[in-house]
């Protein structure tokens, strides 16, 4: 691309020289007869490189030198000072003012060429300084667009976690990744009402256990206890209300409805009564007297999430649950009770044994119960 060289004189003669040498030389030149106007062309035309003569009527070369240096848009060009005195102050004047290098008047031909192709070199060096700034400047801004949108993708993907964290708290993983992968845990956890099963389930003599045992083996055994309800609830895909101490409670069809979850509950309870029969022996030869019992009741119940802000738990509400957990502490050990509905609902495919009225605390009548046998073939 052809230089363009604007230069500033009052004398015509002078111009003139300046043009027809330069243009000989490849460059494209741009004229003004003063300070003024070479102000003015200089802020249109944005030239390569400037000759400015000192000595000028209106504005003086220096004036005109301090307002491109302060203009940001033209501070950069490269400025030969032209002037036909050669005194030291007037070249120190210049220079301070912002001038790149100077000539004094006459000047020889070879010697102005080659300050021109000196600054024009500084100019094209400056441009490429500039320009990869720009590029910088840019690749800055766009790596902080891409660090917004990373924090921001992190952000998504850690209440994406603590999404499926609050999930697993309440479901079996299967479940729980389920609800996940769509988008309907909003509309899941919200208050509803559903039929559902229950299950409750303690142990036997624990209580009168840690008055005596050492408190380590008391841990130790409620935390296999809890190993085996939770690998339990796991593979029977429950939902998991609470624990407190050994006390566990369960329910199914819900928050995900499964049309078998009598069924479900009632092959987990079989499954904890095997595992925890085994369990409970363990223990017994190691002098524990701790045994099991196993409430189950199904019907209609709240469900959502209940407490208040910064802490929320999903759960139910209803005689249901009550009825579970009594039935639980009414169970012998090793015997698993159920409620006259759900016996009505698993008697295609249960077996089970009548139990007399029982007296429940918390309910005004007696409550006809049922001890579960196991499970008839399927077919």
């Amino acid at each position: 691309m052809t230089a363009r060289i604007l230069a500033v004189d009052d004398a015509p003669e002078n111009l003139e020289i300046l043009r027809i040498r330069l243009e000989a030389a490849g460059y494209a030149v741009l004229t003004a007869p003063d300070g003024e106007a070479g102000l003015a062309l200089a802020r249109e035309a944005m030239p390569d490189l400037i000759l400015l003569d000192v000595m000028m009527p209106k504005l003086s070369g220096i004036d005109v030198l301090r307002i491109l240096k302060e203009d940001p848009h033209l501070c950069f060009i490269p400025v030969i000072l032209l002037t036909a005195r050669a005194e030291t102050r007037d070249v120190v004047a210049g220079l301070d003012a912002g001038g790149d290098d100077y000539l004094a008047k006459p000047y020889e031909h070879a010697a102005l060429m080659a300050r021109v192709r000196a600054m024009l070199r500084v100019k094209a060096l400056t441009d490429t300084v500039r320009r990869q700034a720009e590029e910088l400047e840019a690749q800055r801004a766009e790596l902080a667009r891409c660090n917004a949108d990373l924090e921001t993708r992190i952000a998504e993907q850690v209440q994406e976690i603590e999404r499926i964290g609050r999930l697993r708290r309440f479901l079996s993983p299967q479940i729980a990744d389920l609800v996940a992968s769509t988008e309907t845990e909003g509309r899941l956890l919200e208050t509803h009402r559903r039929e559902i099963t229950v299950v409750f389930c303690d142990l036997r003599g624990f209580t009168a256990f840690t008055d005596t045992a050492a408190p380590e083996d008391a841990l130790e055994v409620l935390r296999a206890y809890h190993a085996l309800v939770g690998a339990s609830i796991v593979r029977h895909e429950g939902t998991l209300e609470h624990f407190a101490g050994d006390g566990i409670m369960v329910y199914f069809n819900d928050p995900v409805p499964c049309p078998d979850h009598p069924r479900r509950a009632l092959a987990m309870a079989l499954d904890l009564r095997e595992r925890l029969g085994a369990l409970s022996g363990d223990w017994q030869r190691r002098g524990y007297e701790i045994g099991f019992g196993i409430g189950i009741a199904a019907g209609y119940a709240t469900l959502g999430q209940f407490g208040f802000e910064g802490r929320r738990e999903y759960g139910a509400l209803g005689s249901v649950t009550n009825l579970a957990s009594r039935l639980c502490d009414e169970a012998s050990p090793g015997q698993i009770l159920l409620s006259q509905r759900l016996q009505a609902l698993a008697e295609t495919f249960a077996e089970t044994e009548p139990l007399g009225p029982l007296t429940l605390k918390g309910f005004h009548r007696p409550v006809t119960a049922f001890n579960l046998v196991g499970l008839r073939e399927e077919g």
